[in-house]
């Protein structure tokens, strides 16, 4: 049995899919046991509809690797950063019955970027369930669990123990799934990160705007992002939408 000890905010270390031993991943949050015959993506999405994966680990299969953080997410800096995102693009969603936008609870699955996991939003159109581009998978009890394919918009709040993961490997692996739009925050210094990328020939590349604001072609409309203060100090997000 391998044995990764991880007692500080750092993700995990990726598991190669040539292990052959099982992994044992102790955090002061938890433990997760990752069993030796989870080598592919497959096989890591059987073990994930086991009774044996936290419910509150993150956990990624990137391009034959594991990914597992378990680390206290940022009350201002994420939880209530996502949930501005989720508030406004809902909204344009839901108004403009445009399809569907989807927390940080989905299940994300991609054959042939080789990519199974959990965006921190995700957004499926109507056009993309119609032609088949993004599947919806039924549970094994009921109700539906996961998208296999391309959504059209994925976000990722940046989190000291996602740095490499949203801001490199996922740069890859969303352009490979053939994703139009990924858009990536960081709100973790002084001033906001907030870019939306959209594909190029060979990668993605961030979109040109004006004032702060910048278009996004899936959603037919420009957005920027502010930050303030609340009456307690702490900082606080504004989405804006035109």
């Amino acid at each position: 049995m391998a044995t990764v000890v991880n007692d500080d905010t750092r993700a995990v270390p990726p598991l190669s899919r040539t292990r052959s031993a099982v992994a044992t991943i102790v955090h002061d949050n938890g433990r997760v046991t990752i069993p030796g015959w989870v080598t592919d993506l497959e096989t890591f999405r059987r073990w994930l509809d086991t009774d044996h994966v936290p419910e509150k680990a993150k956990t990624w299969f990137l391009r034959g690797e594991v990914w597992v953080d378990m680390s206290k997410e940022q009350l201002f800096t994420h939880l209530l950063l996502q949930g501005e995102f989720y508030r406004v693009l809902g909204n344009v969603v839901k108004g403009g019955k445009l399809g569907w936008l989807y927390p940080d609870g989905l299940l994300l699955t991609n054959t042939a970027a080789d990519l199974s996991g959990n965006p921190d939003a995700t957004f499926v159109s109507e056009a993309a369930i119609a032609a088949d581009r993004a599947v919806e998978v039924a549970g094994k009890e009921a109700g539906f669990v996961e998208i296999v394919g391309t959504p059209d918009m994925v976000l990722e709040v940046v989190s000291d123990s996602s740095v490499k993961k949203d801001t490199v490997i996922l740069f890859d692996a969303y352009f490979a799934a053939g994703i139009p739009e990924y858009w990536l925050v960081d709100a973790r210094g002084a001033e906001v990160a907030f870019t939306i990328h959209v594909r190029g020939d060979g990668g993605y590349a961030a979109v040109a705007g004006e004032g702060g604001w910048q278009p996004s072609v899936v959603f037919g409309k420009w957005f920027r992002l502010t930050r303030g203060v609340s009456a307690r100090g702490n900082p606080e997000f504004t989405l804006e939408v035109r």
